[in-house]
């Protein structure tokens, strides 16, 4: 059974969320919060499987809530994705630099939710499909200079060439297309290259790929 915990300070979008959630036979909403300091703490003490935060809230905003989070090892099992109202909320690309595991429009279709939150537990995180490669080109400019690639040094040349295709924003399966091998050794070499880097999920990968350089903005492929 996935848990969820529904974190937004809109009772009638956690309602709508928990009527969703609650039908599928594999999933369940382990609690609510209206707030940042409410979900924090409810996170610590139900230990759910996924948050579905909102970036604005009162009292600690989900940004501030989605890092205490992912920088706490206690709750290193907890996936985080972050809600908005608009595809291109000036806040995401910073959520998934956070530690988020990707990020979802609120009237996105439910069927879509229901994929995300079950990916995510999985560890596949995502960029909702069909804004990600505008998510990076918008978002992408705006963060820190890319450091020195040194911190790919542990990397294949096969692992470098697909994180830069996770880094443009290719699904498992393009990538298999694009190289000529099947979709699971693409999973596998994506997965490999996470442990390398030590990065949390597919999400963190984009971002190194841009922090170190290997990918830069409008190399969308």
């Amino acid at each position: 059974m996935i848990r969820v915990l529904l974190a937004d300070d809109q009772s009638l979008v956690r309602a709508g969320f928990r009527a969703l959630l609650d039908a599928q036979p594999d999933i369940e909403v382990a609690g609510e919060a209206a707030d940042g300091e409410d979900a924090l703490r409810k996170v610590r003490e139900l230990r759910p499987d996924a948050v579905l935060m909102d970036i604005r809230m009162p009292l600690l905003d989900g940004l501030a809530a989605t890092r205490r989070i992912t920088g706490d090892d206690a709750l290193a099992g907890v996936k985080v994705v972050m809600l908005t109202t608009f595809e291109l909320d000036e806040y995401v690309f910073e959520a998934i630099r956070s530690g988020a595991s990707g990020f979802l429009v609120k009237d996105t279709e439910p069927d879509e939710l229901l994929r995300a939150v079950r990916a995510v537990v999985e560890g596949d995180a995502l960029l909702s499909p069909g804004v990600t490669r505008r998510l990076i080109a918008e978002f992408a400019a705006r963060s820190k200079e890319p450091a020195a690639a040194g911190t790919l040094t542990e990397l294949t040349e096969r692992e470098r060439e697909v994180m830069a295709l996770v880094g443009i924003g290719l699904s498992n399966e393009e990538i298999a297309r694009r190289l000529v091998v099947s979709p699971l050794t693409a999973k596998t070499h994506v997965s490999r290259t996470m442990v390398k880097l030590g990065a949390r999920d597919r999400a963190q990968l984009v971002v190194l790929a841009y922090e170190s350089g290997l990918v830069r903005p409008g190399w969308l492929g």
